[in-house]
C-alpha cells in the first residue's frame, strides 16, 4: 500500500513510519523541514505546509492511505490561534486528499468540540 505520513517528525509519526516501512508499505513523509525526518526506508519526503496547502498535491499523488498527524501549536499570524490553524490545516489536507483520490485518511484528533 502507498502511505503518506504527515507529522513524520513528531512523536507519533516518528514511531509510526518505521513500523509501516517494516510492514512492507511504501511510505512517503510530508514535512515543513524534510531534514528533520530521520526515518529510514522512505519512498521520499515532500516539503510542504498543510496550513497553506503547499506541497499537498505532490505528497498525496498516488497515495492509498494518508495519516494526518499534524497539530501546530503556533498561533496563526493573522490571529485565531491554535484552533484556527488546526482547522485550516485539516481542511486543506482533506480537500487535497479528496482531489488526489485518497481512499482512506487516518486522523489524529486534537480539538474538542465547543460546548
Amino acid at each position: 500500500m502507498n502511505v503518506l505520513v504527515t507529522g513524520a517528525t513528531g512523536a507519533i509519526g516518528g514511531e509510526l513510519v518505521p513500523r509501516l516501512v517494516a510492514g512492507g508499505h511504501a511510505v512517503r513523509a510530508f514535512a515543513r523541514d524534510p531534514a528533520r525526518v530521520t526515518a529510514r526506508g522512505l519512498d521520499g519526503v515532500v516539503r510542504g505546509d498543510a496550513v497553506t496547502g503547499a506541497g499537498l498535491a505532490e505528497a498525496l499523488d498516488g497515495i492509498d492511505v494518508a495519516y494526518f498527524l499534524i497539530h501546530s501549536m503556533e498561533a496563526a499570524p493573522t490571529g485565531g490561534g491554535f484552533a484556527h490553524r488546526d482547522r485550516r490545516a485539516a481542511a486543506e489536507f482533506a480537500d487535497a486528499a479528496r482531489a488526489a483520490g485518497v481512499r482512506r485518511i487516518v486522523y489524529l484528533g486534537g480539538l474538542l468540540p465547543p460546548r
